[in-house]
């Protein structure tokens, strides 16, 4: 079993070494700079403005849905950044030197992030999914291209965040059936 895991993380780091490769070789400055400018939608900050302006609109399920799943892929994230603490990549675009966040490269928050914003506004009507879809690629492309993150850490990211959205849905659908015996049970009272 031992010599199985160490095959298939041996064959990791090597696609994970070989797509870097083929970035790095292949970065243009219009593309760097594309990049650079929308990788920040997946930040912690953007995470607060995305819950912020469903709260504002009223759009109540987003709202609640977003926040309970970044809550969700943020602590998971953590944890393995904390646990794993695997290095950045080798020639990274940009990198925040100093900053008071988790610094390791497994997984991406980013990409956990933004994979909840899809997947809100795939289920909410007033979110335009295929903006939303389109942005939540590109960051998530960017932190591969700029070399904050390895593919591997891009593509677990993902699913952290569509793991998060789908535990957030069942955590409040469980909550509003709750309410809803409770409701029902006053009312018979």
């Amino acid at each position: 079993m031992e010599q199985l895991l160490a095959a298939v993380l041996d064959a990791l780091v090597g696609i994970d070494t070989a797509t870097m490769d083929a970035i790095v070789a292949a970065r243009t400055p219009l593309t760097t700079k594309l990049l650079t400018s929308v990788t920040g939608l997946g930040s912690a900050t953007a995470a607060l403005c995305f819950v912020g302006v469903c709260y504002l609109a009223d759009w109540d399920d987003a709202f609640r849905h977003s926040l309970v799943a970044l809550a969700i892929a943020g602590v998971i994230v953590g944890t393995l950044m904390l646990t794993v603490q695997r290095a950045f990549p080798a020639d990274p675009v940009c990198l925040t030197d100093g900053a008071e966040t988790v610094a390791t490269s497994f997984p991406s928050g980013h990409a956990a992030a933004v994979t909840v914003y899809a997947l809100t506004a795939r289920k909410a009507d007033p979110l335009p999914f295929g903006v939303v879809g389109v942005l939540a690629a590109l960051v998530a492309v960017s932190r591969i291209y700029l070399g904050t993150h390895y593919l591997s850490d891009t593509v677990v990211g993902i699913a952290i965040g569509v793991g998060a959205f789908l535990l957030a849905g069942w955590l409040l659908e469980r909550r509003e059936m709750s309410t809803l015996h409770q409701r029902v049970a006053k009312l018979r009272a």
